[in-house]
């Protein structure tokens, strides 16, 4: 079956969904199963870099939709001292070996959990965080103690997602951009970025920053103000601004205070002994 064929499938099913009998979801299920291994291995992604802009895949929402269809829960044991598990979709490492991981080139600490179906890149290191179904992580990228990665979330190479930071994930309205993270970005600590923002290559979020698509981003040096995306190697720290209309207000915004430098890329590189 050609990608075509694939996606053909998948888009007539997602139409009649509320009307796919039992036959047909059995018909489905071993095209949705091929589906979400690609996702799994990174053939597919939720959302790709298309010239200068990152273009959604509405085939891939569609995918996972119907895969909780296709799938019932099942009970999945989670090892000695371990919670069991009852979903429709299994755990990445379920049934991994050493060997797997070896030659995967991952480090995934105990309480890391991965739903199939997320792609985690060679390097990357997995501390007990939480990364879901249709999300990419990126070679080199640690997603730090107790950071979540939702579904679709597109996380670049190198990049640290520090505890307790809260990367959104979309699957709908289907034509709704995931959150993009690019390369070699800092997100800091208790940070939650969602609503499809996109923090461009090289760009420092600060502790504590809530980024949506609502969110001014003031830059601090011009008064520019954009919304949905970081600019490349910003410095951002949350803020406030003032309400035109009723100036003894102060709304939440995220600030620019500058761009990186050496200095900043010292206090928020990951150390290379981390990953290996």
């Amino acid at each position: 079956m050609t990608g075509m064929d694939h996606e053909k499938i998948i888009e007539d099913a997602f139409e009649r969904r509320d009307r796919l009998s039992g036959a047909d979801l059995e018909a489905l299920s071993p095209v949705v199963a091929a589906g979400l291994a690609a996702l799994d291995r990174g053939e597919l992604r939720a959302a790709r870099p298309v010239g200068d802009e990152w273009v959604p895949d509405t085939h891939v929402k569609k995918l996972i939709l119907l895969s909780f269809l296709t799938s019932g829960n099942e009970l999945a044991d989670g090892g000695p001292g371990r919670p069991r598990t009852f979903d429709k979709v299994p755990l990445k490492f379920e049934d991994w070996a050493r060997e797997d991981f070896e030659e995967a080139r991952l480090r995934v600490v105990p309480g890391a959990v991965v739903r199939y179906g997320a792609h985690i890149a060679p390097g990357a290191v997995l501390m007990p965080s939480f990364v879901n179904i249709g999300a990419f992580v990126g070679a080199g990228t640690m997603v730090d103690t107790w950071a979540t990665v939702g579904s679709c979330a597109q996380i670049g190479a190198r990049c640290h997602i520090s505890g307790g930071a809260g990367i959104g994930g979309v699957l709908e309205p289907l034509g709704d951009s995931p959150v993009v993270i690019e390369d070699d970005v800092f997100v800091g600590a208790r940070s939650e970025i969602a609503e499809g923002v996109r923090v461009r290559r090289g760009a420092v979020i600060g502790m504590g920053v809530f980024l949506g698509r609502s969110t001014p981003i003031v830059d601090r040096a011009s008064g520019e103000t954009n919304y949905g995306e970081v600019p490349e190697n910003a410095v951002v720290i949350p803020g406030t601004r003032a309400d035109p209309g009723r100036p003894w207000l102060a709304l939440s915004a995220a600030v620019i205070v500058k761009y990186a430098d050496e200095r900043t890329r010292g206090k928020t590189a990951l150390n290379d002994l981390v990953r290996e």
